[in-house]
């Protein structure tokens, strides 16, 4: 198949093209083709702007490009920042697809569990769960969601995936979390009640690829282990990994000092199950904690 991909040189989209490059002809579109170039595979096209795509030629797009969220504070401008490089390459690429004779039969589109907003942490969150909390997280997912589900109306099949927290050596919320651990200055966060739903980065491939060759799978996939786990129960599991203390703990106060409003993905969290994904028999590699940070760890 020939694929479309956005956000090719982020942490999923590095992985994923490693997969996908040997048996479907891929097309990056990236801001800096000279970085992409020198990271990703020597097969994959480079091009910094839709119009260098035909998309009348392309069978899928894979949407995964924006703003970091968690790289900077939250200023207002920081906020628009991340909410337009989000609804910006959406938009131009549903044009696209709405301008097309033949246009690609699927888009899957990227989102996050911060979707849900701030949730309890004795709720079990699915894909038919409505009760959220409005703030940015929410309003920025619904925003890009609701964005990418128009491509419907022309005829492409759209899959959004809902992101939790992905692990991987190569970088992400991990890559910044070890470092202090191995230190010995490692802690829980805030009150550690609040729950984290993780997902290893090869799983989280595997669900991409599984949507893409999957097409009578559409709609909206929670991307997370079966099971989430509460930020003290990853303190010590990482600890047990490492093979450090956790004994320094990280409270509230300081977190809003460091990172301002942005302190809210940290203090709050949601548990959230990938219950679409397992009826239909995905097959995760990594269910559990402590085999994910092993892989990668050791």
């Amino acid at each position: 198949m020939k694929v479309l991909i956005t956000g090719a040189t982020g942490l999923i989209g590095r992985q994923l093209c490693q997969v996908l490059y040997q048996e479907h002809e891929l097309i990056a579109l990236t801001r800096n083709i000279d970085r992409a170039k020198s990271i990703l595979p020597d097969t994959v096209t480079c091009i910094n702007t839709v119009n260098d795509a035909d998309f009348n030629a392309l069978d899928v797009i894979i949407n995964l490009a924006g703003e970091p969220i968690a790289d900077k504070r939250w200023s207002d401008q920081q906020k628009e920042k991340i909410l337009t490089s989000r609804l910006t390459i959406t938009q131009q690429l549903i044009e696209k697809i709405k301008l097309a004779n033949s246009p690609p039969h699927t888009l899957i589109s990227g989102s996050a569990i911060g979707f849900y907003g701030r949730q309890s942490s004795h709720i079990k969150i699915n894909e038919t769960f409505t009760d959220c909390t409005t703030e940015f997280s929410n309003e920025l997912c619904e925003q890009w969601e609701n964005l990418a589900l128009s491509a419907q109306q022309y005829n492409t099949r759209v899959c959004i995936v809902r992101t939790g927290v992905v692990l991987s050596a190569q970088g992400g919320a991990l890559a910044k979390m070890v470092p202090p651990f191995k230190m010995g200055l490692g802690g829980k966060v805030s009150s550690g009640e609040q729950m984290m739903s993780w997902i290893h980065i090869d799983d989280m491939v595997n669900i991409i690829v599984h949507l893409m060759e999957n097409t009578a799978l559409t709609g909206k996939f929670n991307a997370t282990a079966p099971h989430p786990v509460s930020n003290i129960e990853f303190t010590k599991t990482l600890s047990t990994v490492l093979k450090r203390p956790s004994i320094i703990p990280m409270p509230n106060i300081m977190l809003r000092l460091l990172f301002g409003e942005m302190a809210d993905l940290l203090i709050y969290g949601q548990a959230v199950v990938p219950e679409r994904l397992t009826k239909d028999n995905f097959q995760f590699k990594y269910k559990e904690l402590h085999s994910a940070l092993s892989d990668i760890l050791i």
